[in-house]
């Protein structure tokens, strides 16, 4: 249950550095007060109102200014995280490389002899057979 948790809370704080570092644009069209798309990922639907002729019933009222519009909300996200790895000198790129590597290629190098560090001490003398006694067995 401890690493469900732990794997549940890992993905959440992925999820939330994700999120609060993403920008994007939402691109929305009026025609009068009236809200007819809205778009997140590319531009929003027209009503096609700016293809017809002037003397339409809904556009005549303001036949000299566009009853369409357009408004674009732009939602920015942290730069912070952005801009600290461009900080990085060319030494300290060279330090964390060579660091890197030397405790990778360390990770799979083992002992020179297998080390027993019992092997000097002999096993308790049995007296009894506690297993037997108390019919404890593993399986």
């Amino acid at each position: 249950m401890k690493k469900f948790i732990h794997k549940i809370s890992a993905v959440l704080m992925a999820m939330v550095v994700l999120i609060s570092t993403m920008s994007f644009t939402l691109d929305m069209h009026y025609c009068g007060n009236t809200l007819v798309d809205v778009a997140l990922f590319k531009e929003a639907k027209t009503c096609g109102m700016e293809q017809q002729v002037s003397n339409s019933i809904a556009c005549s009222i303001m036949a000299k200014k566009s009853c369409c519009t357009d408004k674009q909300l732009t939602f920015e996200g942290q730069d912070e995280l952005k801009n600290s790895f461009d900080k990085i000198t060319l030494e300290q790129q060279t330090t964390f490389v060579a660091i890197f590597y030397y405790s990778y290629v360390n990770l799979f190098e083992g002992l020179e002899n297998n080390v027993i560090p019992f092997k000097e001490y002999p096993p308790p003398f049995l007296v009894k057979d506690i297993q037997v006694l108390n019919e404890t067995f593993l399986i």
